[in-house]
């Protein structure tokens, strides 16, 4: 991979099934488009709750339903697309500039995020409106 996608994409990833159990995993610059430079996951979201509501600026990540099931609903700026996960051998790509809502989370569920880069406070909007008027003038 090792490139930066245009836009969203289900990605993929290997599994090796077994009747023990199965195993996928995941390796940076070969699954995902980008090294990965934090693991991060959110688990024991209640009932109705949502997760994101912001967006990065250069941040790529994938997402994956670790566990359970959610929706991740995905806006540009211009057109929004809902992404059902539910597969622990699939991701979410989301390139930077992407707003985004994690909703509609499954009991125990877990959502995994691979990402690009450490945690900056820098790289993210966190006001629609702001994504908005970023998104404007780059067009």
């Amino acid at each position: 991979m090792g490139e930066l996608l245009r836009g969203p994409k289900i990605v993929e990833l290997p599994r090796i099934q077994d009747p023990r159990g199965n195993l996928t995993f995941i390796e940076g610059s070969a699954h995902v488009p980008f090294d990965i430079a934090r693991v991060y996951y959110l688990y024991d979201v209640p009932g109705g709750e949502s997760r994101g509501g912001h967006a990065h600026k250069e941040l790529e990540q994938l997402i994956i339903a670790a566990s359970g099931s959610f929706d991740v609903v995905l806006d540009d700026g211009r057109d929004q697309s809902t992404f059902f996960l539910n597969r622990s051998y699939t991701g979410l790509y989301v390139p930077p500039m992407h707003w985004r809502e994690l909703e509609n989370f499954s009991s125990g569920s877990v959502c995994l995020v691979l990402a690009s880069m450490p945690y900056s406070e820098a790289d993210y909007y966190r006001g629609y409106e702001e994504f908005a008027a970023a998104v404007r003038v780059d067009q």
